[in-house]
């Protein structure tokens, strides 16, 4: 019988995980910019395009004649794992390694450290958007979840801190949404879209 090719992600599993040169995490604005000193070609190969054009942004100076100096743009703070690491995980199994486990603590970390705020903070949460990237653009195929930080809890601290209960719920809602539908693959036109109108049935 005609051999049939094994599906691309058994193939990269059969090829050996090589060391890496470059860190696994690049954090990014509040003045720590950490890829701004790769070459431009391995900055959009590690972080992405998304990721290096907010490396890039990041690191951008201009004279300000309000403060009359110069000054940053505000660029959100944030952290990009690398397209290494994401292979890797692949190559391992979909584990993710300690090394990686470490880095994006410690991002995590220096992130509430800069913006004042913890993820999962009842009181004032923070709230970040995961965004997927690739060196090489693919429209239509990377996937986002906006609010992450957002759960039954830290929801009440987002509507006392935004004033407006029906924007924190209707937040929270958009977030379980994208997390069901991009993460745990949750169809919504076959489960979440049939649930949110007999809610809003329900609720009259």
């Amino acid at each position: 019988p005609e051999a049939i090719p094994a599906p691309a992600e058994s193939r990269a599993a059969e090829r050996e995980v090589r060391p890496s040169a470059h860190q696994p995490v690049y954090f990014f604005g509040a003045g720590l910019t950490e890829a701004v000193g790769l070459a431009p070609d391995v900055r959009r190969y590690l972080l992405g395009g998304k990721g290096a054009g907010l490396a890039e942004m990041s690191a951008i100076e201009y004279d300000d004649p309000v403060a009359g100096e110069r000054a940053q743009i505000p660029v959100p703070p944030g952290y990009t794992i690398t397209t290494e690491q994401a292979v890797r995980y692949f190559l391992e199994g979909r584990s993710i390694s300690e090394e990686l486990h470490r880095a994006i603590v410690a991002a995590q970390r220096r992130l509430e450290s800069v913006t004042g705020r913890r993820l999962g903070d009842p009181d004032d949460p923070l709230l970040v958007s995961v965004r997927s990237g690739a060196a090489v653009s693919m429209p239509g195929m990377m996937d986002t979840v906006l609010n992450l930080g957002l759960n039954d809890r830290s929801v009440e601290g987002l509507a006392r801190q935004s004033g407006n209960d029906w924007f924190a719920w209707d937040t929270y809602q958009r977030f379980v949404e994208m997390f069901a539908d991009v993460v745990l693959g949750v169809r919504r036109e076959s489960h979440l879209k049939p649930i949110k109108e007999r809610l809003l049935r329900d609720s009259g």
